[in-house]
């Protein structure tokens, strides 16, 4: 059996990564490389930003839009339960997103639409092709940039403030920006997804994905906020200041909103997690569903989710920044189709999130890394330290 790493390559990821600290890129990060039962973690760097702390390993990290895969996960346990059909229309339990509106343009008046050519599935939601979602334009390019973001819909690393009831009828109020199933637009699709999973089971979405996933897979410091006794392991959470080339404060860890249960569980980009919670939990979709508590998923839903489900016109114009000629959309998380690079693999899935977060997963080479650091990305461009991490990851194999 091939061994997970050889020791020359894997003494050239902690400088690597060092470098990123040293020249002020990030004050710290956690790197995670796993692969054949070898799992290898540095913890680089200091916990906050001119601190002394050191950054470790069980370090909780804001994980931003890695929240979406296991989203996608929670609403396939319901698939494989037959209490959701993908392509069943959803509006029996989002009644708000039923009979819908679409604008007849991309800039035209929120009151100049057309119907719907059909009803919203769980597949659209899971493929984010469900009709609205970012738009990728300057802002004030469309009437419906604006009317999203005064209905507080605005997608991002934060929660919106609103309890989930409330953020059904505010969206339910707005045309859809395509006609669903034609466009991939990013990130609304998860939201979307976490009220209709707390619909359906009748219970919360944080209480289904504890009990459901996190539980069984062992990600005891996986959830929508930190208790009072884990705070001391949340670091700040940093914006680069372009001006100046060191760090604002975004959320300063136990005085902010992830100390507390959200008013709004994001299935976007709402949890909390460590390295290692994020390698079991990709570790159990590179075992074909399988984890230490049992069967998560089936294989076929593995399967189903990990594939690339855009035709190749939906991944050209406002979303091409995404995909970058090399990779599709499965559910909830990207896909590689073509190999570019070191880690450029097809089959590879995974994600990266907007507080500076990267976890990928690759089936034909058994690898897990994860990435996790405190300073927000500023552009869906893959900034150079996710680059040279999964440069380091991939040169380090056996």
């Amino acid at each position: 059996m091939t061994t997970g790493f050889s020791p020359a390559g894997l003494a050239r990821l902690r400088p690597a990564m060092a470098r990123h600290v040293e020249s002020g890129r990030v004050p710290g990060l956690v790197a995670l490389v796993s692969r054949h039962g070898e799992t290898h973690v540095e913890a680089v760097g200091t916990m906050a930003a001119g601190g002394s702390e050191p950054m470790r390993e069980d370090t909780i990290f804001r994980i931003a839009s890695l929240t979406k895969p296991v989203t996608a996960t929670a609403a396939m346990i319901l698939v494989e339960e037959c209490r959701l059909r993908l392509d069943d229309p959803v509006d029996e339990f989002l009644p708000e997103l039923g009979n819908r509106r679409v604008l007849r343009e991309p800039g035209s008046p929120l009151e100049d639409t057309v119907p719907a050519a059909r009803p919203i599935t769980l597949r659209d939601l899971l493929t984010f092709r469900w009709g609205l979602g970012v738009i990728m334009a300057m802002p004030g390019s469309y009437p419906i940039q604006q009317a999203i973001a005064d209905a507080g819909l605005e997608s991002g690393p934060d929660a919106p403030l609103i309890a989930p009831d409330e953020f059904l009828r505010r969206l339910g109020e707005l045309p859809l920006f395509a006609q669903t199933g034609e466009q991939w637009l990013y990130d609304t699709g998860s939201s979307v997804l976490g009220v209709l999973i707390a619909r359906v089971t009748g219970r919360t979405f944080g209480d289904f994905l504890r009990e459901r996933i996190f539980e069984p897979l062992g990600m005891l410091d996986t959830g929508f906020f930190v208790p009072p006794d884990k705070l001391h392991r949340l670091p700040p959470q940093y914006v680069r200041n372009n001006t100046s080339g060191g760090f604002d404060v975004h959320d300063d860890g136990p005085a902010g909103p992830f100390s507390r249960p959200p008013v709004f569980e994001s299935g976007a980009a709402g949890l909390v997690s460590t390295a290692n919670d994020m390698r079991a939990f990709f570790q159990m979709l590179l075992d074909n569903g399988n984890g230490p508590g049992g069967r998560v998923l089936s294989r076929a839903s593995v399967e189903l989710m990990t594939m690339d489900h855009l035709t190749p016109e939906q991944k050209l114009g406002d979303a091409e920044i995404f995909f970058n000629g090399n990779r599709g959309w499965g559910f909830g998380m990207s896909v590689f189709t073509t190999r570019t690079g070191l880690a450029a693999n097809p089959g590879r899935f995974g994600w990266d999130g907007g507080t500076g977060t990267s976890c990928y997963a690759d089936p034909r080479e058994g690898i897990i890394g994860v990435l996790l650091t405190q300073v927000m990305m500023d552009s869906p461009v893959e900034p150079e330290t996710f680059r040279d991490f999964w440069v380091s990851a991939y040169q380090a194999m056996e």
